[in-house]
């Protein structure tokens, strides 16, 4: 949704946005900021959390409860219940599932189980993307908002090709809302990955990459066996790589089909009105 004037944006009696970018750069904030000017928020990693893998995520919660004797029992005989309590701002279930591959003395995974968990990662991010035009939709229908923000993960970029208007996440997304990167410098990276280490966001890495970075650092710190991995340190390393390997795709896709904001100017952002005229900048740098 490319826009021929800014008053197209300004001026539209609804208005839908889908904001990108690399987790933490502000993506969460700005949308949750929004809603409270009367936007409706539509988080794409609760989506994926509740509706797509929601029922992995407790059956992994009842697998390790089932260690428990105590808890196992009571399991069995349907005394307790176990649910995940995930929100749009706490996606701890979310990162819990999908967890860190490495030795699992330190809580990581088997490389092939974090693959396979990946892949249905993969699969519930692409429909979870793919039913943003329902959520405009219904939106509007149930709670009369006009106004819609599309809160996505840092991984949209891995589950499209980019380059292709065709491709069925990215004509979903470019054809009911407007495209917005949202851009962070380098020492913006470089305080994402401090955070990052603080505390872990769910994270997707293409399958190939993913491998690629795997071999890599174990041979950077002499590893001959995949249990003998620091879940943590890989994790870590891995997300600092993906960052700088995202970042121009990221600014690719804003330049094929969207528009592109400095997570610098968004931070004074304070309500609608600043986000709306933020955009309308942003609209008319891309027609100069």
């Amino acid at each position: 949704m490319l826009f021929n004037t800014v008053d197209e944006f300004v001026k539209a009696p609804r208005r839908a946005v889908t904001v990108f970018g690399m987790a933490g750069v502000g993506k969460t904030r700005l949308s949750a900021m929004l809603r409270a000017s009367n936007w409706f928020h539509y988080s794409a990693d609760y989506r994926i959390g509740t509706r797509y893998m929601g029922e992995a995520i407790v059956d992994n919660f009842k697998r390790e409860a089932m260690k428990v004797p105590f808890l196992a029992e009571l399991l069995r005989s349907d005394s307790i219940y176990i649910s995940s309590n995930i929100t749009f701002d706490n996606l701890d279930p979310l990162s819990t599932y999908l967890g860190t591959p490495g030795n699992p003395d330190k809580g990581g995974l088997p490389l092939a189980e974090y693959q396979r968990r990946q892949e249905q990662h993969r699969v519930a991010e692409i429909e979870a993307l793919k039913d943003v035009p329902h959520f405009i939709e219904r939106a509007e229908a149930l709670y009369g908002y006009t106004n819609f923000i599309a809160d996505t993960g840092g991984s949209l970029i891995e589950v499209i090709d980019h380059n292709d208007p065709e491709d069925p996440v990215v004509k979903t997304l470019a054809g009911s809302t407007a495209l917005l990167y949202i851009r962070g410098t380098d020492k913006d990276a470089q305080e994402l990955v401090r955070r990052f280490k603080q505390s872990p966001k769910p994270m997707y890495y293409r399958p190939h990459f993913l491998v690629e970075k795997w071999n890599e650092y174990k041979l950077i710190h002499g590893i001959v066996e995949d249990d003998q991995v620091d879940p943590a340190g890989f994790g870590a390393w891995g997300f600092e790589a993906l960052l700088h390997d995202r970042l121009p795709r990221y600014q690719a896709l804003a330049d094929n089909l969207g528009y592109v904001v400095e997570a610098s100017d968004l931070a004074t952002v304070r309500d609608g009105d600043e986000f709306v005229d933020l955009m309308a900048a942003s609209i008319e740098k891309r027609m100069r």
